[in-house]
């Protein structure tokens, strides 16, 4: 036979076929005589097969997943490539035996064998001539038998019953092929071009739907006309079964139409309904059309519109998407499309209302007149976008309220605080079910005005998450390049956003990433001082919580000395949250007193203080003697405001180790290191004596161990803590400090200036070191919260030194 390209036929034909099959070049009568002139092997190995039956000039492919089975099929294709093919009786049986095996098989020619990854091994066969087993001759490894030939009975080349039979079954297995819908109208061809009546007749019973057990009797029927004749009878069944399937289905199809018809005539018994009373779908929307012409979109929003009315008109209204587009064109139709609110340009109004609302904030308040003022002068100016950054209570948040009233705008808030889903800025894609726009199109949507002052509250809280990451989701929003055309997942189309004036409010910048963060424009509300909240208390505090609690001034006076005992005593913050709560808690006392009609005090004294707040809790924060030595104050920049620090230091006989605690961080503990090691190299100059280093440990230690600390700013105090110790000198009194330094004694700037100088005035501190540099930041101050301070600016540490070591010694000082 020729050695053209040979692939699967099985299943091909009468049965489900690959569509993606080639057909195979099909067996001619000089192949069939060519392959019955071979004469067959006395001895051949026999492979088992579990769910077909080979016939002979039939190819077709099989697995093989047995180790018997593989073992033979390598073997075979390594020597002659003929083996002996059987069917298994029983299909389930895993080790077939020799009387699990049919005695009628087909002698097989290996064409190509297959590796596959699962380890099985694929085999194309093709049948060649019927044997008969005669005795099992091995059962190991594989089976091996000696065979017979077994003849065929052929009727006569002009037999014209027989020929007749074959036109049959070449007309049948065409109407099959015609009747299938799994079988491909080009197996016709195969059929047609079927030349062999014997392989037309093998081929037509290898491919028809059958037992195994039918195959069978098909291949060990000696006569093919007889054969052939059996062969037409079940193809007339399979026909008929055919038919019958293709009866039912037509019929079922038709109750289908039944049911579509139904449908269209509730939906003209729903029309007429509609025209007696109700709103048809076609009538919605030609609401929203006549809405759409109202607004005052552009062109390309207005194209878009009009292109997705004309999908919700095609959609059928009982479908889930009719609800979806709906839900999306509304949104279209309520959102402020280039609705601007008016400014209101009269700066010194804007003025009054901002100093109303918020005692001090002067930056703030400097930076939104002059944005009034650049707006008055050009209506189109694109917003700012503002980042207050400072610690908790101090107003960052409700001063947007009063920007929007300053400038008569909408005011709308979003809180950040936890977010972590994209989405929740950018919008899911409409097609999702459930699916809404991002929360600052819905937002705009609630303010009915695309000029909004929008306050992004706790921007520095977002988290990222497999969701996404919201903070490169507001990149966008929070460009004034890009943000003219936001794209809002569900929108689906540019959204104007140039005209909102966003207003972030932040804890820390560190968390803030820096590409956000470039975005803004950062203006630092730092903490306020005690006279600022004692005034915050008497002109907003104190007359909120007395609206609250349902009192009058008449009911409650607390005046501002008495203030200023509960903003010291009771309170540590730099916002004015706790103060709030404690005033609140005097309201709630006098409150009580009225309802029971007790007596008490109107006017509050600094013992009705006591008697209502207890003892007063925090008096940490105050200057301690310098009557030790080692003991120097610095300053600390916190989250919740400027601190004092106490660095202390102690020596004892040793060999000039050094000891650090109090939970100081990397950058502190090399402070210490940086600041003994100058020390050691400038003993002469410092008025330290060299053996006193060799000869003493030296311990550093900065109280409130259990608090972490770190940062460089301390650096200049424990370089003067340890002079102080190694030489017993007194540190200057009522003296505090702050600065990096350097192994060559240079004094750094740091940062958190203004916080740390009101915590220094908090803990009656007179006298000030700062580095040179950290005066510019000085300047910014104002001056009455400068009043009473001396400040010394330096740019060595010998001049620190000069200044912070008096020559006293201290008291009970060691001699070294």
């Amino acid at each position: 036979m020729s050695k053209s390209k040979i692939i699967s036929i099985d299943n091909l034909s009468l049965q489900e076929m690959d569509t993606e099959a080639e057909l195979i070049p099909l067996l001619t009568p000089e192949d069939e005589e060519e392959m019955n002139k071979e004469t067959l092997p006395e001895d051949l190995p026999i492979l088992p097969l579990r769910n077909m039956v080979l016939f002979p000039g039939v190819v077709i492919p099989i697995t093989a997943g047995r180790d018997k089975s593989i073992k033979l099929l390598n073997d075979a294709n390594a020597a002659g490539k003929v083996i002996g093919v059987v069917a298994q009786k029983d299909e389930a049986v895993e080790e077939p035996s020799t009387n699990d095996l049919y005695h009628v098989g087909t002698v097989a020619r290996i064409i190509k064998v297959l590796k596959m990854p699962d380890g099985n091994t694929t085999v194309i066969l093709q049948g060649k001539k019927r044997f008969e087993i005669d005795k099992f001759t091995q059962e190991e490894p594989y089976l091996k038998a000696t065979i017979k030939e077994v003849p065929e009975v052929r009727p006569e080349n002009d037999d014209k019953e027989f020929l007749t039979i074959i036109d049959s079954i070449k007309e049948s297995a065409i109407e099959i092929i015609k009747e299938s819908p799994n079988i491909p109208t080009e197996a016709t061809f195969a059929v047609k071009n079927i030349e062999s009546n014997p392989f037309l007749v093998n081929f037509v019973s290898s491919n028809m739907n059958l037992l195994v057990k039918e195959k069978q009797g098909l291949l060990s029927t000696h006569n093919l006309k007889e054969r052939a004749l059996e062969t037409l009878r079940y193809m007339n069944l399979e026909l008929q079964k055919l038919e019958l399937k293709n009866d039912i289905q037509s019929k079922v199809r038709l109750d289908l139409d039944q049911q579509q018809r139904e449908y269209f005539l509730q939906q003209q018994m729903k029309t007429i309904q509609e025209e007696l009373g109700g709103v048809s779908h076609e009538a919605e929307i030609e609401e929203m059309r006549a809405k759409a012409k109202t607004k005052k979109w552009d062109e390309k929003v207005a194209q878009h519109f009009d292109k997705e009315v004309s999908r919700l008109q095609r959609t059928n209204p009982n479908s889930p998407e009719f609800g979806i587009q709906r839900n999306y064109l509304e949104l279209f139709l309520e959102l402020p499309w280039n609705e601007f609110t008016k400014d209101n340009f009269d700066l010194k109004r804007a003025q009054k209302i901002l100093d109303r609302e918020h005692y001090g904030l002067d930056d703030v308040k400097q930076r939104i007149i002059e944005h009034l003022a650049v707006l008055k002068l050009r209506n189109d100016m694109k917003s700012p976008i503002i980042c207050l950054y400072g610690p908790p209570g101090v107003g960052k948040t409700s001063i947007g309220k009063s920007i929007a009233e300053a400038l008569g705008r909408e005011y709308v808030r979003m809180s950040l605080g936890g977010l972590r889903d994209e989405a929740e800025i950018r919008g899911h894609r409409k097609t999702y079910i459930g699916a809404m726009p991002g929360r600052i199109i819905q937002a705009l949507k609630k303010a009915k005005t695309s000029n909004p002052v929008f306050v992004l509250d706790e921007i520095d809280k977002l988290s990222s998450s497999h969701n996404g990451d919201p903070s490169s989701a507001l990149l966008e929003v929070l460009d004034p390049e890009q943000n003219s055309e936001f794209h809002d997942n569900f929108l689906e189309i540019g959204y104007d956003l140039s005209k909102v004036m966003f207003i972030a409010t932040s804890n820390s910048l560190a968390t803030i990433q820096p590409a956000l963060r470039d975005r803004m424009e950062i203006i630092n509300m730092s903490g306020y001082t005690i006279e600022e909240k004692v005034e915050i208390a008497k002109r907003h505090l104190l007359p909120k919580q007395l609206k609250e609690h349902g009192l009058g001034t008449k009911d409650l006076t607390i005046g501002k000395r008495q203030l200023e005992k509960i903003v010291t005593g009771y309170t540590r913050e730099s916002g004015v949250r706790g103060l709030e709560k404690k005033i609140a808690k005097m309201v709630r006392h006098a409150a009580k007193s009225i309802a029971m009609e007790e007596s008490y005090n109107v006017k509050v004294t600094d013992e009705d203080i006591i008697e209502v707040l207890k003892a007063p809790k925090l008096e940490r924060d105050k200057y301690e003697n310098n009557e030790s030595a080692g003991v120097v104050t610095g300053l600390a920049w916190t989250r919740v405001g400027g601190d004092i620090l106490f660095i202390e230091s102690t020596i004892s006989k040793g060999k000039g180790n050094m000891t650090m605690t109090g939970s100081l961080g990397n950058v502190m503990k090399e402070s210490v290191k940086i600041a003994l090691e100058y020390i050691k190299s400038n003993t002469e100059e410092l008025g330290v004596k060299p053996e006193v280093l060799e000869n003493y440990n030296i311990h550093i230690h900065v109280p409130e161990g259990a608090t972490p600390k770190d940062g460089p700013s301390a650096g200049i105090a424990m370089l003067t803590s340890m002079i102080s110790s190694f030489t017993q000198k007194r540190v200057k009194k009522s003296l505090a400090m702050t600065g990096e330094i350097t192994l060559r004694g240079k004094v750094l700037p740091v940062g958190g200036i203004k916080e740390k100088i009101l915590a220094a005035k908090r803990a009656n501190i007179k006298e000030i070191i700062l580095c040179n540099e950290n005066k510019r930041d000085i300047d910014e101050i104002k001056p009455e919260y400068l009043k009473g301070l001396k400040f010394h600016y330096v740019d060595s540490m010998k001049e620190v030194i000069d200044i912070a070591i008096t020559n006293q010694k201290v008291k009970n000082a060691k001699k070294l």
